[in-house]
């Protein structure tokens, strides 16, 4: 008979704010991470910290805001009118307490609910507020969310503002690091969501002055883009929008200055709407998917007490421009703004509307010509029976594709039996998939789409992640390339990565393509295999050698391939503590010009990359086995 578990009073527990905090920080960050990812936990604190210094600027408080950030300490001083002293304390540590609840002093911002800033409080391992105002500071200081000093009010000469400092909890954060082109994007878009806003990071200047025509001017290359970009305002709105030659819709969109990488209630309109307009100018009934198709469009919009559908605001759930249920509703704002500002806009610019309507029958003519290969392509697949043949799925999927687990799969793409037989023993079946190629992808830099439905592994990879018809239905919110870590592994990976940015350059935007790091090394001491470090660079192979007590009383393996490592070790390596190195595009670069790049013709820039960029011994390549 099973043990009966006591359930009485004494089973009931009251947390205090940081102690709920602590236990559930996913309530109020989301994920984690180690900072491989732009949404992790440690850049939701960052902006956080931020938000409550872009709301004094927008409120009218403040040109500048100086940002600070070393290896695991941010700072951030504004200059707006600072908290209040005799709340300094409170505003950090209460939760529901903050000014936000007052509307007359904070009109249209995007903290609501007076829980950020204590969030970034209790999950850090020291912080440290000071508040100046009107010639007197006071500050205060905790440790995981513990007040343990503060000050009484002061005589000061420094400017109105608030500084906040904090050291996020390494406990919490394993291995965190931050990179640096997750932070430039992020204050990047606080500048052109506030034209005129100066940031100063890490002692460079960010200002825009164009707003979101400055935004998308970095995204869309001019050599890119099939018109100008249109750039509208209005009040509490603005947009800028073009086509290019990509494949896939772009978007960037923002509410309140909160960007809303997941979108919401105000993209659906906006992508509605322009295809309302578009139909209703041109008196042509056009697909949906054409008119949108090779999109790139930013759009920021202001509401009044915004509904986002989690705490790190990035959906927003909002129906109306305010919580007043007879005020307009979202859509229709949107959508009699971009019915009488773009089209006025195609009416004055003759030349735009023309390569507009060309842009959108090209799409047609695609759209047309790919019906009846993507038929056959879709039967194909069926027959090939995907789940057995190529795919082992996770159960979040097979079981049920509403569970919460879906947001945390991963999809590993691996070559060969071995590796691929690794990697399934050891992962966690619940939220890890894996895709086994069969030998190299084929290049297709410079193709058509249409090779995305006659090559078979092309097409059963683009069902296994269900984005034939684009990223809403995309089944796994990491895609993490595994290849070995020598020549034939890097081609691999330049070849996947050609086929991701040629036909679903989405999926490299949004952060979801990976690559995996695994380690070089295990070095362990040959009497007690407690004792042993894995190592993923020479650089940690020595140190762990001289830790353990020098080459002579440790064991060395060097571990040439995936398929080396066996299932119990590799477990250890896509667990928790997973090295995952993000691909992330740069500010400056453009698909095309990177693509020529890699998988263009083999030039001995290339090859150097390659060389480069191999966590291997150099003097083995052999630059034959280069070739694309």
């Amino acid at each position: 008979m099973a043990e009966t578990v006591k359930y009485d009073e004494s089973s009931i527990r009251s947390l205090d704010w940081k102690e709920h905090i602590r236990l559930r920080p996913g309530m109020y960050i989301g994920k984690l991470g180690d900072g491989a990812a732009a949404d992790d936990g440690i850049y939701v604190l960052v902006k956080e910290i931020m938000d409550n210094s872009i709301d004094e600027h927008t409120m009218g408080f403040g040109k500048n805001i100086d940002i600070k950030i070393s290896e695991h300490r941010v700072e951030i001083r504004d200059n707006g009118r600072g908290i209040p002293l005799g709340k300094v304390v409170d505003c950090v540590s209460k939760i529901n307490t903050g000014g936000k609840y007052d509307s007359g002093a904070f009109q249209k911002s995007v903290g609501l609910n007076g829980v950020g800033t204590k969030a970034v409080n209790a999950l850090s391992n020291h912080f440290r507020v000071q508040s100046f105002r009107d010639g007197k500071t006071k500050w205060a200081e905790f440790e995981k969310g513990e007040l343990i000093n503060q000050s009484g009010e002061e005589e000061t000469t420094q400017k109105n503002g608030t500084l906040m400092v904090f050291e996020p909890d390494n406990t919490i954060f394993k291995n965190y690091h931050f990179i640096p082109q997750f932070l430039d994007n992020l204050i990047w878009n606080y500048c052109y969501l506030n034209a005129g806003l100066i940031i100063n990071f890490n002692g460079q200047k960010f200002v825009s002055q164009n707003g979101l025509l400055d935004l998308l001017r970095g995204k869309a290359k001019e050599e890119d883009i099939r018109y100008p970009i249109i750039h509208l305002k209005g009040a509490d709105i603005e947009i800028a929008m073009t086509h290019g030659n990509q494949y896939g819709e772009e978007y960037y969109s923002f509410v309140n200055g909160q960007y809303t990488t997941q979108g919401g209630t105000h993209l659906m309109a906006f992508r509605q709407s322009v295809v309302d307009c578009v139909r209703e100018h041109f008196g042509k009934d056009y697909a949906v998917e054409d008119v949108r198709a090779s999109i790139v469009a930013a759009v920021s919009i202001r509401v009044q007490e915004p509904v986002f559908e989690s705490q790190t605001k990035t959906k927003l759930g909002s129906s109306n421009i305010s919580p007043d249920p007879s005020s307009l509703t979202i859509r229709t704002f949107i959508n009699d703004f971009i019915k009488s500002k773009l089209d006025n806009y195609l009416h004055m610019n003759p030349a735009v509307k023309e390569a507009l309507k060309k842009r959108i029958e090209q799409s047609e003519r695609e759209r047309k010509e790919l019906s009846g290969i993507r038929k056959l392509a879709n039967e194909r697949a069926k027959k090939a029976n995907l789940h057995n043949k190529k795919l082992r799925d996770c159960r979040a999927h097979l079981i049920d594709l509403k569970n919460e687990d879906r947001f945390n799969t991963t999809l590993f793409i691996t070559e060969g039996d071995s590796a691929s037989g690794s990697i399934t023993k050891a992962r966690n079946v619940q939220t890890q998939a894996v895709f086994s190629l069969r030998g190299k992808p084929l290049n297709c830099f410079g193709m058509t789409k249409k090779v995305v439905y006659e090559n078979e592994e092309f097409n059963l990879l683009q069902h296994a992640l269900d984005i034939e018809d684009g990223m809403e239905t995309l089944r796994y919110n990491r895609i993490v390339i595994s290849t070995d870590a020598d020549v034939d592994g890097m081609h691999i990976r330049l070849l996947m990565l050609t086929f991701f940015l040629q036909f679903f350059p989405d999926l490299v935007r949004n952060g979801h393509v990976y690559v995996l790091q695994t380690p070089l090394f295990r070095i362990r001491n040959p009497r007690n295999h407690k004792e042993t470090i894995y190592c993923y660079s020479d650089e940690e192979r020595q140190r762990a050698i001289k830790k353990l007590g020098g080459n002579k009383r440790v064991e060395i393996t060097r571990f040439k391939g995936l398929g080396e490592i066996s299932p119990d070790e590799f477990g250890r390596f896509i667990g928790e503590d997973m090295r995952l190195e993000p691909v992330i595009l740069d500010k400056d670069a453009t698909i095309s010009k990177i693509l020529t790049y890699f998988m263009g013709k083999n030039t001995p820039e290339r090859q150097r990359f390659i060389i480069d960029n191999l966590r291997i011994e150099k003097d083995i390549l052999d630059l034959d086995n280069v070739a694309a």
